[in-house]
């Protein structure tokens, strides 16, 4: 006798009840972009379907992320003024800071979480503080960082995600916020993050990318994976509240040995070159851009990922709701 695997196939009903995989519009997380000015809602050409926001125009994005049940965000600032220092980063009355009041105001329910790094603030657009020879010093760079941290967490962040990967930040930045009493803002380190070539798109709509150079010494190498688990490592002993692997698809081997090594939950950040690669090649008529970005994130999912960081957070959300994944 064989196995007829094909009963429980038979209908939606009994499909959906043999799912391995659950999903759910609760554990994704919107980027968003936002930007100085007023009255600026405005496509960005690298990331079709997203927009530069400035923080007088984000209610009606709060009102779709409400309606389709995405309640978490993690923002990131693009500055009128940029320097050496990302002095801009850590600004009270930042961009970034003022969204942050803002979406209070708008949704108290909101999860907020803040992306901590200095390149979209430096004027030579790498993550920190260069010495003579354009090289980033750690130490001094975690001066700075753990400045934009408590400055989030004062304008009312819940979570701030360090992504600048020098080494040590997490414990760092955790002693820098508890001595200022926000033991309750958590921490959410980009455990493994690649030197990789997805994140064009990214650099475009942040004016993040380097003016020279590469970020080689700091990011890790792809072909690595032993030590994206000791990065992974360091930021659970540092204290981080969650890891993360990114980019996502490429990585997927990277999301399966942390899931299987580590009990903190495990985020994984869908970057802008696979949303990007997806909407291209749908424009061309070559793939079914709903189908592939459903079964994209359940990949993701699959792989051992409990949080999705994504630019498809609503479209999935409401993918969800519809039965189609989840």
């Amino acid at each position: 006798m064989f196995y007829r695997g094909r009963r429980l196939r038979t209908t939606p009903v009994i499909r959906s009840m043999m799912r391995e995989t659950e999903l759910s519009a609760r554990d994704l997380i919107l980027p968003i972009f936002v930007v100085e000015g007023e009255g600026v809602c405005r496509e960005i050409p690298s990331l079709k379907g997203v927009c530069h926001y400035s923080v007088d125009m984000l209610d009606g994005l709060v009102a779709e992320m409400r309606e389709c049940g995405v309640l978490s965000c993690i923002l990131f600032g693009i500055p009128d003024h940029k320097d050496a220092c990302g002095s801009a980063a850590s600004d009270e009355n930042g961009v970034v800071q003022r969204a942050m009041r803002r979406l209070r105001e708008l949704c108290p329910e909101l999860y907020i979480i803040g992306d901590v790094c200095m390149c979209e603030y430096t004027d030579h657009g790498h993550c920190g503080i260069l010495d003579e020879h354009g090289y980033v010093k750690n130490d001094e760079t975690l001066l700075h960082l753990n400045k934009i941290a408590v400055s989030y967490a004062r304008a009312g962040a819940d979570m701030v995600a360090p992504s600048d990967m020098m080494d040590g930040h997490v414990a760092s930045l955790r002693a820098a916020l508890d001595a200022e009493g926000f033991v309750n803002v958590a921490i959410m380190g980009y455990s493994a993050k690649f030197a990789s070539s997805f994140y064009g798109p990214f650099r475009d709509a942040a004016g993040s990318a380097p003016s020279f150079g590469d970020r080689k010494s700091y990011q890790m190498d792809p072909h690595n994976s032993r030590e994206a688990m000791l990065e992974c490592q360091l930021d659970v002993q540092e204290g981080a509240d969650i890891i993360m692997v990114k980019p996502a698809l490429s990585y997927l081997d990277i999301i399966v040995k942390a899931k299987e090594r580590f009990d903190l939950p495990l985020a994984a950040y869908s970057v802008s070159g696979e949303y990007a690669m997806i909407k291209a090649a749908a424009a061309a008529d070559l793939v079914d851009e709903y189908r592939i970005m459903c079964e994209s994130a359940l990949s993701i999912y699959r792989a051992g990922a409990e949080i999705l960081i994504t630019y498809y957070a609503k479209e999935l959300a409401q993918a969800m709701k519809k039965g189609d994944i989840g």
